[in-house]
């Protein structure tokens, strides 16, 4: 979807015919699994903290995270547990808590404390959120994009989103031209190695959008920008002026793209949410069980990744159709949307062709960074003369000067 929608965009701005596009199912395995093939200097990151994983509880099972420090201290603060700072002995003794609990007594528990965990869900849920939800804002003049060579050129990101799905959206935009500058805010670090994986090809800056400083320097990187992504909970940047309406009332013409974990209505929709645990509340974990009956997880943390890349088919498709009919675009998309997709509306089919006989090597490339000589995947988007590799390496998150290029 993101490379029909690359080349769709690049024919409109150049009046061409649209490139032809072919996508690799090779390319596409591999960075799916970007986190995983990432090496550092060498060095192999760490995927998941010891506090994060599938625990049994007294009626079943749940799914932590706290991989963060601050979703990490609250998980061991809301069950009780004193934090000595030494995480392979704190296993045990969090094993045994959550054994002496029901999952959904340990689900409220955590969540009330601003923690994360999710009890299994025993079958596949209903159907949930839509897969992507669009609609026109406002009658701003049709843009006339001016000819380029990538699809994305000239086209300004603000990237208000942390951890997988949101920023492999915006590094796929970055990939085809795009200029992005992360916005994060300097009380949430985020971890090293995930950004050296997901930043590749933008800038990154710290913000406090509560000081009057730093709000200043935002509104006027917003006043020049074209698109907007975040990547937070329903509501939890509304204080800050920045809720869609309010954005399209101030900016008419901005594409607007939202993310979050759990879809945006309904009951859990204000919550904390990661692709695990999505996975763990949807019955994906329980259609991957082993036979023991431990509860499983999908080869690839593929609700992030695809997540991602339908995020940024979306903005590029709102940007062609803001073209052609002006207006401002407002994009809704959730880790559980693309869950729903996957158990319900996809037909499973056996695999053929590339997959046989898969090499992730030959989509595997070397940059060097400010992290040190990156091992990385190739980018699985492609259409006739796409950039093959991203322009720039991730610099150093929130090192860069709030502005555009």
């Amino acid at each position: 979807m993101s490379s029909l929608a690359a080349a769709e965009l690049l024919a409109l701005r150049n009046r061409a015919p649209v490139p032809a596009v072919r996508v690799s199912e090779a390319a596409v395995a591999t960075a799916f699994v970007s986190e995983r093939h990432l090496r550092i200097d060498g060095r192999t990151p760490t995927s998941f903290a010891p506090l994060s994983g599938f625990w049994q509880a007294a009626d079943g099972w749940v799914r932590t995270h706290a991989n963060y420090p601050h979703h990490r201290a609250r998980l061991l603060g809301a069950l009780g547990i004193a934090d000595t700072g030494q995480d392979q002995a704190l296993v045990g003794v969090l094993s045994k808590e959550l054994a002496s609990r029901p999952a959904r007594e340990i689900q409220e528990t955590v969540y009330a404390a601003g923690g994360l965990a999710v009890a299994v869900a025993s079958a596949p849920a209903a159907a949930g959120p839509a897969l992507v939800e669009t609609r026109r804002v406002g009658r701003s003049s049709p843009r006339l994009p001016a000819p380029a060579s990538v699809p994305a050129q000239g086209v300004r990101v603000l990237d208000l989103t942390r951890v997988i799905a949101g920023p492999v959206a915006t590094r796929t935009l970055a990939l085809l031209g795009a200029d992005v500058l992360r916005v994060d805010t300097p009380r949430l670090p985020e971890d090293a190695d995930a950004h050296a994986d997901t930043g590749m090809g933008k800038r990154s800056t710290l913000l406090d959008l509560a000081g009057p400083g730093d709000r200043h320097a935002f509104e006027e990187l917003l006043s020049q920008a074209d698109v907007v992504v975040t990547g937070y909970r329903p509501g939890a940047l509304d204080r800050h002026g920045l809720a869609p309406d309010a954005l399209l009332a101030r900016h008419p013409g901005l594409v607007v793209a939202q993310l979050c974990a759990w879809g945006w209505s309904g009951p859990w929709a204000e919550r904390r949410g990661f692709d695990s645990l999505v996975q763990a509340g949807t019955g994906i974990a329980a259609i991957e069980a082993t036979a023991d009956g431990r509860p499983g997880v999908l080869p690839a943390q593929a609700l992030d990744h695809a997540t991602g890349y339908l995020l940024s088919a979306a903005v590029l498709r709102a940007l062609s159709d803001r073209h052609a009919t002006g207006g401002g675009r407002h994009l809704r998309l959730s880790l559980a949307g693309t869950a729903s997709w996957l158990l319900h509306d996809i037909r499973p089919a056996p695999a053929h062709g590339e997959a046989d006989s898969y090499d992730p090597g030959s989509w595997l490339t070397e940059t060097a960074s400010p992290y040190g000589l990156l091992r990385h995947p190739l980018p699985p988007v492609h259409y006739d003369g796409a950039p093959a590799n991203w322009n720039r390496a991730p610099t150093q998150w929130g090192t860069d000067l709030p502005n555009w290029t």
